[in-house]
């Protein structure tokens, strides 16, 4: 806005200068029969003179006032008072409304709806035009724009440093005044008769300036324009801005699926399919990898939104909270939201509680209480979307997202987004997810178990998570020991979140539609300025690390090799199976002990069984004249005699058939008596077992406490890998307190008393050979070569060496696909623009702002390229290569037919009418406030 207008007109909240009030008469249009106000600026000596009862045209002498006052307040009060007659009269003659707020924004979004068509054609011309100015504000151009031949509409444009009432051209061919005003750059408030519009450039400007930080509410940013233009903020400024931005985004909606159309790529999963030029885009001979796609999925709950509950709920607390908010035809378009329907699919498939302990193949069963649903369900009756359920792939562009509602992370989230996936992308996928042990097992009973089988999915756990796994975990799931995983830690959500929690604050209280809007909305300006202009760089960093690994693992791992005395490499994948195998025999005793143990037990049970048996059969009922009873006390007594000694005769027989079973099972010929040595073995095995059985879990506790202390002082590991891995050995310093006291309690009860431990002893122990206690278990394995801190840390370096190399193979295959995808997208957007200019020039311009959305990168991506490319060790190629996509989207041009606007609904009549009544409303009551202003400074 240039400087000329701030100063001419500065502005109150009124919307005139602070010496003119708006003076309102309504009169009556005899062809519409409406009621319609004609709006008069006068000054301050107008309006004394008509305060004062003389006319401002007849030029008509001023009346006196008195020395003793009383007269401009008598002639205030008339003045009010014909306001309030005009107002009352017009109140009088019109309908009552009985409908509500929310029935008035149904029919707005109707009535808005019905004109979209219109609405995206008019925009599509202006932006067209638009974009050969320089850039200058809509009140700079309006004078250069403005033809009033054919009729116009005065109407408030509000801009981002000025607003100003200015009349706007209709032309005969506008099909409804809305599209009118888009065509001219600004949107309305109301699609019917508005009375307020705002321009392109103001919603434009909070659209990009709230993608980029999320905390800039609208709200802020109305209050930035007021403060801006000088005026009062009121709350009906924010909701007229809501309304507005609501439909400029529907119609960038629109005119995103028309291009999409035009470009022959309108199938709903074309998205999904082509998320990431690296991960998807495949090119015709390259190099198979194990996994075609890795992605990485998680839940986060700082997006939620309050429920809305219904009044009636809040007296039951028992039943589940139902919300007072209607069903909105509003929706957030696209394929990256999974709809709650899709997700309840598998809801027969999720358990009550995903974090159960029942699961005895999980060796992390019971270890994630934060995460159960008891620790969650207090905040199901305050919010109904708890939180967002994501997957993003390893470069980090968003694949899908649900809705966690009402729930803590249940299962059927991460069922139904591998269900999509497998839809979509077919076989060899590898997915992370912090609970992916968990997960793993849950899928396989699942009903996608047998497809997910079949495709090859490959359930992960994501580094950062994986180390406060237990040891036995993490040599089946932890991504240093998975092949084929290349240097990726799986943990890009967390990435994802750290940012996208910025809009917890926006999403809390707003509705389902606009939450959904603004995550959908906040994702894709991710997707495509953040994580896309990123992709080189990700690619340049990751092979340059990968270069370092493998040049400092050559460096020193013949070195470690020699000191362990060892030649050949493959030794080092045996040592990991026996680690797994060790950790495995501490899950539960060995069966030949076990079964010895039961069998003293069973012949312990029997020997009493019949102690209990003989003292049965030799009891006898003693009588004597005093004591004697006859009658029915008598055959009581003697009823219960025999049930006892039954009860012993059964308990007898149970025993010994457990025994004899036993004694077939284990092979035993004779049976043992307290004098045999086997005898005396079990019963020794019987009174240690207890001790054993809290060694067991002190010695795996410990184990992998020291495993994981290596890594966490390993040279290169984070400082955030380092804290996260400290919390959960705080967690785990607790479970071995709790294993040493059973331990020593166990210790001090056999015989001879076993020497007690002292927690100090324990916390200090580095490696697994400074662990005496390992000695008294069953097995030793201090000296074993991978128990070891130079085999531990020999084998780490050697996994991480392929790990590496794995990288390098992935790493050279994305590059090329990169390149190749950045030269076929340039070359078919470009021709589908040229195609269409010709046939509709504005859907031209509008393939052009889209191919512009990643064509700004070109130049940065191709100079990381060859950044990469020159990188000493660099193995891969970055000439294009030849995509093996030959379908829609690919080659084709489809160009649409014209959208035609839809004809008008009959209920635009009635909403007229509405806004009509309410532009009044507020109308009168600005000059009412004005009016009492003047007559308080009077």
């Amino acid at each position: 806005m240039a400087p000329g207008h701030l100063n001419k007109r500065p502005k109150n909240r009124t919307g005139l200068t602070s010496l003119k009030i708006r003076h309102v008469i309504s009169h009556r249009d005899p062809i519409n029969h409406g009621l319609h106000p004609r709006q008069e600026v006068l000054g301050s000596k107008q309006i004394a003179e008509q305060a004062a009862g003389v006319s401002v045209r007849k030029k008509s002498r001023m009346k006196d006032i008195s020395h003793a006052g009383g007269e401009l307040q008598e002639l205030t009060r008339k003045l009010v008072g014909d306001f309030w007659k005009i107002n009352t009269g017009k109140s009088r003659n019109r309908r009552t409304d009985y409908r509500t707020r929310r029935d008035r924004t149904r029919r707005r979004t109707q009535a808005f709806d019905n004109q979209m068509s219109a609405l995206t054609d008019a925009y599509m011309d202006w932006h067209l035009v638009h974009s050969t100015l320089d850039g200058r504000g809509f009140f700079s151009r309006y004078s250069d724009v403005q033809d009033m031949n054919e009729g116009s509409i005065e109407i408030k444009v509000v801009d981002v440093f000025y607003a100003e009432r200015i009349p706007l051209g209709i032309l005969s061919t506008d099909t409804f005044i809305a599209s009118a005003l888009v065509r001219q750059g600004v949107i309305p408030c109301s699609p019917i008769s508005p009375t307020t519009a705002i321009t392109m450039e103001a919603l434009n400007f909070y659209r990009v300036a709230r993608q980029r930080n999320p905390h800039f509410s609208i709200q802020a940013y109305v209050r930035t324009l007021c403060d801006l233009q000088g005026v009062q903020f009121y709350p009906y400024l924010s909701r007229q801005f809501s309304i507005a931005l609501d439909v400029y985004l529907q119609i960038l909606a629109n005119v995103d699926s028309l291009v999409h159309q035009a470009i022959s790529r309108s199938d709903p999963i074309w998205r999904l399919k082509h998320a990431c030029p690296a991960c998807t885009y495949t090119l015709k001979g390259e190099v198979p990898l194990k996994f075609s796609l890795l992605y990485t999925m998680d839940g986060n709950d700082s997006l939620k939104r309050v429920l809305k509950k219904l009044d009636s709920d809040d007296d039951n607390d028992n039943a589940p909270p139902r919300s007072a908010e209607l069903p909105s035809t509003q929706v957030v378009r696209g394929d990256r939201y999974l709809s709650r329907e899709y997700v309840d699919q598998f809801l027969a498939d999720s358990p009550a509680d995903m974090m159960a302990d029942e699961d005895e193949d999980n060796p992390c069963a019971g270890r994630w209480k934060n995460m159960r649903d008891e620790k969650t369900r207090k905040m199901w009756g305050v919010f109904d979307e708890s939180g967002i359920f994501m997957s993003a792939c390893r470069h980090g562009f968003s694949l899908l997202i649900a809705d966690m509602v009402q729930s803590g992370e249940q299962s059927k989230y991460p069922l139904a987004v591998v269900s999509k996936l497998l839809d979509t992308f077919r076989k060899d996928l590898g997915g992370g997810y912090d609970v992916g042990c968990r997960f793993k097992t849950m899928l396989s009973r699942s009903s996608l178990g047998r497809r997910a089988h079949d495709l090859n999915h490959t359930s992960l756990v994501g580094a950062f998570h994986g180390h406060a796994h237990r040891r036995l975990c993490q040599l089946d799931h932890l991504t240093t020991y998975v092949e084929g995983l290349g240097l990726e830690d799986l943990e890009g959500c967390e990435h994802i979140f750290s940012k996208s929690n910025a809009l917890a604050a926006s999403v809390r209280y707003a509705s389902i539609f606009h939450r959904r809007q603004a995550i959908a909305n906040y994702f894709q300006h991710n997707d495509d300025f953040e994580v896309y202009a990123n992709l080189t760089t990700f690619l340049y960093n990751n092979y340059k690390q990968a270069l370092n690994v493998l040049h400092d693992a050559h460096a020193t791992l013949p070195k470690l090799m020699a000191e362990l005395g060892v030649t050949d490499k493959s030794v080092f994948d045996a040592w990991l199976a026996e680690e797994r195998n060790y950790l495995m025999s501490l899950t539960q005793e060995p069966e030949h002990e076990t079964l010895h143990m039961e069998y003293w037990q069973r012949l312990v049970d029997l020997s009493g069984s019949r102690k209990d048996l003989d003292a049965a059969s030799m009891a006898w009922a003693v009588s004597t004249p005093r004591t004697v009873q006859f009658g029915a006390h008598n055959v009581t007594l003697t009823t219960r005699n025999e049930t006892a000694r039954r009860h012993v005769i059964e308990n007898y027989d149970k025993d010994l058939k457990v025994v004899q079973e036993l004694e077939v099972k284990l092979g035993i010929t004779r049976r043992w008596v307290p004098d045999d040595q086997e005898w005396r073995d079990a019963g020794r095995l019987v009174a240690n077992r207890k001790l054993q059985r809290a060694l067991d879990n002190l010695e795996g506790l410990v184990v992998a406490r020291i495993f994981e202390l290596s890594k966490m002082n390993r040279v290169g590991t984070g400082y955030k890998l380092r804290k996260h891995i400290g919390k959960a050995l705080q967690v785990r310093s607790a479970a071995i307190r709790t294993a040493l006291d059973k331990y020593n309690t166990a210790a001090r009860a056999v015989s001879p008393p076993r020497t007690t431990l002292s927690w100090e002893d324990v916390v200090e122990y580095a490696f697994v050979a400074d662990f005496d206690l390992l000695r008294d278990a069953r097995q030793d394995v201090s000296h074993r070569p991978w128990a070891t801190p130079t085999g531990r840390h020999t084998m780490d370096t050697y996994f991480k060496m392929r790990r590496a190399s794995e990288e390098i193979l992935r790493l050279n295959v994305e590059i090329r696909r990169m390149a190749t995808y950045l030269r076929d997208e340039e070359v078919y957007l470009t021709e589908c623009q040229k195609q269409l200019q010709s046939m509709h020039p504005a859907l031209a311009h509008q393939v052009g702002v889209h191919r512009n959305i990643r064509a700004r990168f070109t130049s940065y991506h191709l100079h990381r390229l060859h950044e990469i490319s020159a990188l000493p060790g660099f193995t891969g190629l970055i000439a294009p290569g030849k995509s093996v996509e030959e379908g829609p989207g690919a080659a084709a041009v489809c160009i649409p037919a014209k959208l035609l606007p839809e004809g008008e609904d009959e209920v635009l009549q009635d909403l007229e009418e509405e806004e009509i009544a309410d532009a009044d409303g507020e109308e009168d009551s600005r000059v009412l406030e004005a009016i009492l202003q003047v007559a308080g400074d009077g």
